[in-house]
Formats: C-alpha cells, structure tokens, sequence
C-alpha cells in the first residue's frame, strides 16, 4: 500500500510532462501538414515530388533588376535541360 505513495506522484509528474511536450509540440507546428509527408511515400517517381529550388527563397535587394535576357530555369516535371555548350549552333 505504501508503492501508491510513490507511484501516483510520479505518474502524475509524467503525465504533465507528456502534457507540456504535447503543448510545445503544438506551438512548434508540428501538426500543420499531417497530410503531405503520409502521401509522399506512396509517388512512383522522382519527377511527381515537389522540386525544391533553393534560390526561390531568395529576395531581391531593393532596386535590383532582373535581366529580359536570362530565362528562368526549368523546373517541375518533364523539364527538359540542353547539356549542349552555349553559343554553339549543330
């Protein structure tokens, strides 16, 4: 009988710590996209995932403009790159 002594205040210590962890995970955004991660799994091939370009994050300074000559580059699925040299013409 004297274990319930023991025991009860400590589930109790674990149940709040499992309660602060559930809160902070919340404000963390842990459960925002519970969707996307379970479907990726099941994609075939590598060209039906998202393409992650890491310069469109990037912000451009105020001021700055972008060259009419320089194309944006080809991303998403059946984007196809030419791997021939610039300024050639065969």
């Amino acid at each position: 009988m004297n274990i319930l002594l023991f025991l009860i205040p400590v589930s109790m210590l674990g149940l709040g710590l499992a309660l602060w962890a559930f809160i902070w995970a919340v404000k963390r955004g842990q459960f925002e996209d519970m969707d996307t991660p379970a479907l990726d799994i099941l994609r075939e091939d590598e060209h039906d995932r998202p393409v992650l370009d890491p310069r469109a994050s990037k912000v451009d300074p105020p001021g700055a403009e972008t060259s009419p000559a320089a194309p944006a580059p080809a991303t998403g699925h059946g984007a196809e790159v030419d791997a021939r040299p610039q300024g050639r013409n065969d």
